[in-house]
Order: structure tokens, then sequence, then C-alpha cells
């Protein structure tokens, strides 16, 4: 873990005006300084940076932050990747709090940074080869690559030789060679004798980077006929392919100009659209997508694009990424499918049909709510009820794993003209409990105190009463009017899982339940963000007891014992509060990452602030006051 003394003295040391003005061209606007937002489209700059409080803010889409949240979101970098890398541009050298045991961290440390340095020396080597090798070039040449678009991604050639990589390193029996995979090793079982060799032979190589462009494993494909056609670096303590996308490093700047980012099949196909003016693409490593890879491609764009061929593999590869991607389609991201002829691969179809012919393709390609009913309904028999009735049971477990918003009502909706039901059918008989409106289904689900109620179907349901508590008790008259059906769907409804409704308020205790050991750094950036607002503004306007008791009890260890509060502290803390030891209990106790612990809290506390913010907008319009409104209102947007 990185010290927070570090941090605050990296952040000391490094100006935000410097960091930004690497990326984006900035002018001076009075006491700060202005430039088009890189986070998002705009013709007019609504982007500012003020040297005097080492921020930067955009009034247009709420990107806010210092330099190291800069390096994070227009770089994609983790926090200590950021850390580390405007360290290193500053002469600095990352220390680390000791957790475990000291000894094995150390070596672990060690034995990473000495496997990308293997990795590195290796790709250096694998490139010098290339360029002595006809055939490789040949290969190369003929696939339509430039030596220039080689040289961007690092391509390389490994020899045919059972050890070439004896010529790359002076010690070929370096364990490490073993461990980050470019040697394999056997013990031959009559004589015991050990013999090593090259794992990748006769091969063009691709370097697979990682977000701070470190060599961490390689791609090889052969040349001419053989199998497997690709190979893959083996897992490794640096490389874990299931979690890395190959081509991002290289196509982080386009992915942000083109607003998308293009996902392919192979390494071949991002080096060839890199070629043929798509720089934007990436691929998995022969793996199916992840929602890992999911997360890591909606840090840099809101839109990706997903390119298979038409082919039944294609169609399979497609569905696989659309059940990863489920999780992460929320209403302001957008994940579409670009199925191509099946004679033709991205290269191929560019070279025939032309650039913007492509660009087309991409324009129409299918999102994924369309994709998913598509699918959902080849895969049945749409003609009897049994078929039907079957799509929506497969349905179900999909629309569980969509967040709640628009997407997912308008999926249901999608699904309820399929199957012949109505959306309050959809809602039922797979559990969910979203909004429906008017008279198509019923306005029901689990109440603030714990109560499940239901209102009548519509106008035309033949329900008198309503259905009250947790096991489905019915109140009222006519129970035993309306449809089966409707019965069905009404104690389905009722033993629909309670949501789990947490209020901004509560959303506050949580973060700090999980950063006890970290609240005095969170607490400095929660004061700069107070102290840049009017006094009858104040961001921490508490509204609850409980939170107030909370942010009270961390204060006074700080003040009075100048340290930050321990696990034991809090325990003694809960100890006086059975609803708050419960909470504390849920949490687990988790031992947090400091900044993941801090962005937690922060961005609890912005929701709160838009709550507050809201209420005051209301009050503002109710008193007619123009300027106040105004006020507010830019105040709101600021926020995100």
């Amino acid at each position: 873990m990185i010290p927070q003394s570090f941090i605050a003295d990296l952040l000391s040391r490094v100006d935000v005006v410097d960091v930004v003005g690497r990326y984006v061209q900035l002018k001076k606007g009075g006491a700060n300084l202005m430039g088009l937002c890189p986070f998002h489209n705009e013709k007019s700059p609504s982007f500012t940076v003020s040297p005097s409080k080492q921020f930067y803010h955009c009034f247009g889409c709420g990107a806010h932050g210092t330099a190291i949240t800069f390096m994070m979101e227009y770089q994609g970098m983790t926090f200590p990747d950021a850390v580390e890398e405007l360290a290193r541009q500053n002469g600095l050298t990352v220390p680390r709090e000791q957790q475990g045991n000291p000894a094995e961290q150390a070596a672990r440390r060690e034995k990473q940074l000495g496997l990308t340095d293997v990795l590195a020396r290796a790709a250096a080597f694998f490139k010098l080869q290339l360029k002595g090798n006809e055939r490789a070039v040949k290969y190369l040449k003929g696939r339509g690559l430039s030596g220039e678009i080689a040289a961007r991604f690092g391509l390389g050639y490994a020899m045919d030789g059972w050890q070439s990589l004896q010529a790359a390193f002076d010690d070929y029996q370096d364990a490490k060679l073993v461990e980050c995979g470019l040697v394999i090793e056997r013990t031959d079982e009559d004589t015991g004798e050990v013999r090593r060799y090259d794992r990748f032979r006769d091969r063009i190589m691709f370097p697979i980077r990682n977000q701070k462009g470190e060599v961490i494993g390689f791609g090889g494909r052969v040349i001419d006929q053989g199998e497997p056609k690709y190979l893959n670096s083996p897992e490794t303590p640096v490389f874990n392919k299931g979690a890395e996308l190959y081509g991002l490093f290289e196509a982080r700047q386009a992915i942000r100009e083109r607003g998308y980012v293009l996902v392919t099949e192979g390494y071949m196909d991002v080096v060839a659209l890199a070629q043929l003016g798509f720089p934007n693409a990436v691929a998995t490593l022969g793996t199916a997508t992840s929602g890992i890879h999911v997360q890591k491609l909606l840090r840099h764009t809101d839109h990706i694009v997903y390119s298979f061929d038409g082919d039944n593999a294609g169609r399979k590869a497609a569905w696989r990424a659309l059940e990863s991607a489920l999780p992460f389609a929320a209403d302001d991201k957008r994940i579409s499918f670009l199925f191509l002829p099946s004679e033709h691969d991205p290269d191929s179809y560019i070279r025939e049909q032309g650039t913007q012919a492509f660009e087309a393709e991409v324009g129409r390609a299918m999102p994924l709510s369309a994709f998913l009913l598509r699918e959902l309904q080849s895969r049945h028999d749409m003609g009897s009820m049994e078929g039907r009735s079957a799509m929506i049971k497969e349905a179900g477990p999909m629309l569980a794993q969509l967040p709640a918003g628009a997407l997912r009502l308008a999926i249901m909706r999608g699904l309820a003209d399929a199957s012949q039901l109505n959306p309050a059918d959809i809602e039922s008989l797979t559990g969910l409990n979203a909004p429906v409106r008017g008279g198509d289904g019923p306005r029901s689900g689990w109440q603030p105190d714990g109560e499940f109620k239901g209102a009548p179907f519509g106008e035309t349901g033949g329900f008198k009463g309503e259905w009250s508590g947790g096991k489905g008790k019915w109140k009222g008259k006519g129970r035993q009017e309306g449809t089966e059906r409707e019965r069905m769907a009404w104690r389905a409804m009722a033993r629909a899982p309670r949501p789990q409704t947490r209020t901004p308020v509560d959303q506050v205790i949580d973060a700090l339940l999980r950063l006890p050991a970290h609240y005095r750094a969170a607490r400095d950036h929660l004061l700069m963000w107070r102290d840049d607002l009017p006094e009858d503004m104040q961001l921490l306007d508490y509204t609850s007891a409980s939170l107030a008791d909370l942010i009270q009890f961390f204060e006074s260890l700080i003040e009075e014992h100048d340290r930050t509060p321990t696990p034991a502290d809090f325990n003694a803390f809960a100890s006086t509060d059975s609803q708050m030891a419960e909470r504390w209990r849920d949490a687990g106790r988790p031992e947090a990452d400091a900044i993941e612990s801090e962005t937690s809290l922060l961005e609890a506390v912005i929701v709160l602030r838009k709550r507050q913010l809201t209420d005051a907008l209301r009050a503002a319009s109710a008193a007619q006051n123009l300027q106040r409104y105004r006020e507010i209102e830019t105040r709101i947007k600021a926020l995100g």
C-alpha cells in the first residue's frame, strides 16, 4: 500500500497544469487556464485547470480531480500505476507500507520487476530478428503492413530454433525465463535430465503491453501452415490473459478521439485496422470477452463495438460477449455488435469495400438490446406458448444482471411484445421489481417499512383489494376475482426479494465503514470541496444523527490523539450503537485500498450533495428566485 504521506508529497511536487498541459492545449482565462475537455466532445472550452488549487474541473461533463486522477482517467491507469508514473517523471521512488510478510512482499516486487525486464529484452531481440529475416518481412508486407505500423506495435520474429534466445540472454538457465513463459522446461523420464527450449519458434511476435506500456507477454502467429495458428504466453505473475486486451495501450488516444472502441478477434486484425485508418481497435487474447475486459474498456469510452464474423462461431462469441457486458449496460453506455459477411474479417472487408463502407457498417452495428431480443427469439419456437414461455425463463437471469433503468425496461417491453404478454407479466415471472406505468401492470413492491403492498391490475384486473405482507397475505374483497395468471403474478411479486434501498446518507456511512484507517486523507479531500463552496452550501450538511456521530468519532481521534481510527477503535464505537454495530458486521471489516476508500466516500458525498442542491433548487423555483435557481443549477451540473 502506498503511504498517504507520499501521495501528499507527490501532489505538492507535481503541477497539475504541466500534467494536463501535455495532453490538452490550455489558454489563460483569469486566475485559471481553460481548454477543450479531453473527456467529451465540445466546441467551446468548458474545461478549467486551477494552478492555485491544483485541481481540474469540466463544467460540461463534470470531470474533476487532481494530477493523479487525470492520469487515471485520461490514460486509463489504476491508482498505483498513476502514482508510479508521476513519481517516475519527478525522479521519486514510491515507498510501500509493509503488509503481511515484508520479505515475501519485497521478493514478489523484485520478481515482477525482473520479469518485465526480461520480457522487454526479449521483445527487443525479436524486433531485431524481424529486420534480418526476409521471409518474415515478406509475410507482413503481404498482409499489407508497413514498416511504420510494425514498429509502432513492436512486431518481431522468433527464429526457427530450439534455443534461439540464448543469443539474447547471458544465462539461458535463468529461472525467470521459465517464469515469464519464454522458455519451457522438461525433465526426461528416462535420464532425469532437465532440458530447456524456446516456447516461440518461427512465429511473428506480437508484444502484449499493460496500461503502463510494459511488455507482459507475447502472442506468436505461424507464418505458413501449422498449429496452433496463434500461441500465447502462459499465465505468469505479470500476465493474466483473461484480464488483458491486445492493443489497448496503443489505442488509448484514438479511442477517445473516435468516441468508441472496436473489439476484434485477433492480433492481426488490430494491427491491420490501425494500418487502414482504425487505430481504435483492440482484441482479446484468445479468450472469451470477460467482465474485466468490459470494465477496462469503459474507462476509456462509453461506446463498445464488438466485431465478429457472421457465421455460427461468430454469433456464439458475440453471445458470450453480451453475457459479460450485461452488468455494465447502463443507460449512459452503448454496447453494439457488428456482424460482417462470413467471408470477411475487418481487414478483408476494408480492402475490398473501402474505409467509408466499414465506417458505415460500424454505424449500423446492432445495439445490445436488439441482439439480445433477436437471439432469444431465435432459440425458441415463438409460434407456441411453450416456446414463448421458455424464452421468458431464459431471459430472467439476464434481465436480473442488467442495471435498473430505461434500457432494462425497454428490453422487458420487447420481451412482452414477443411473448404476447405485458411488461407486468415479465416483471412478475422473472422476479424483478422494476417500475411500470399506467394500467399495464401492478404498481407494487416492497415498501420502506418492510411490507409488501400491491395495487390493482390497471382498471380491468378484477381485484378489489391488495396483497400485503412478506407472505403475500390478501387484504380486501374479491379474493377470488381476476384470472389465475393475475393471482399467480401477485404471489410471485410478493415473494420477490427485498431491494436494498439505501439513501445518500446511508451511502456516506457505508463508505466511512470501509475506510477507518484512511479517513484522514479522505477528510482532506472533503475539506477542499467544502472550502470551495459558499457558507450556506457546505458540502457536509449532516442530515443524519448517526452520520454526525460517526464523523465526530473520527474527528475526535484525530484532534485528541493525533491518529487515524483503527478497526479496534471502531469496534469500541460500534458497541455503543446496536444499529451501527450491525452495519459494521455487515461491512465485514474490509481493509480497503486508500484510493478506493476515498473515491467511494467522495462518490457517496456527491450523491448526498446533489440531493441537498436539488432540494435547494426546488425552493428557489418556488420562491421564483431566478438568480438563485441558475446558481444552484450550475453547481449541480458541476458535480456531474
